[in-house]
């Protein structure tokens, strides 16, 4: 198995053990969380096969398919690059970039 296989697979098994969670504090649907899961592991797999960003440095999270990326990123190019991704995921509406570059 590839990397990315591995990221994907975490990814959904993760959105897949707290599902319940999240409509239980009534953030919205399931099958929204679902789709927010998805958006989230394609993000962090788009990462993985990128060259410009550490895909473990950087954190994702989907609700109501707005992306918000955040952590450190080593350089602005790091961090645009993430930002760009993210926005050419497929499902995603928005993406806010609050990845603070490192000096």
């Amino acid at each position: 198995m590839n990397t990315r296989t591995l990221v994907i697979a975490a990814a959904l098994l993760a959105a897949l053990a707290t599902t319940g969670c999240a409509v239980q504090r009534g953030q919205q649907t399931v099958g929204g969380y679902v789709d927010d899961s998805a958006i989230t592991a394609q993000v962090k797999s788009s990462f993985v096969g990128n060259k410009e960003v550490g895909a473990a440095s950087i954190s994702v999270e989907t609700l109501e398919a707005k992306v918000m990326l955040s952590v450190f990123a080593m350089n602005e190019a790091e961090k645009a690059a993430a930002g760009r991704l993210a926005m050419t995921t497929k499902g995603v509406k928005s993406v806010e970039n609050q990845i603070i570059v490192q000096p």
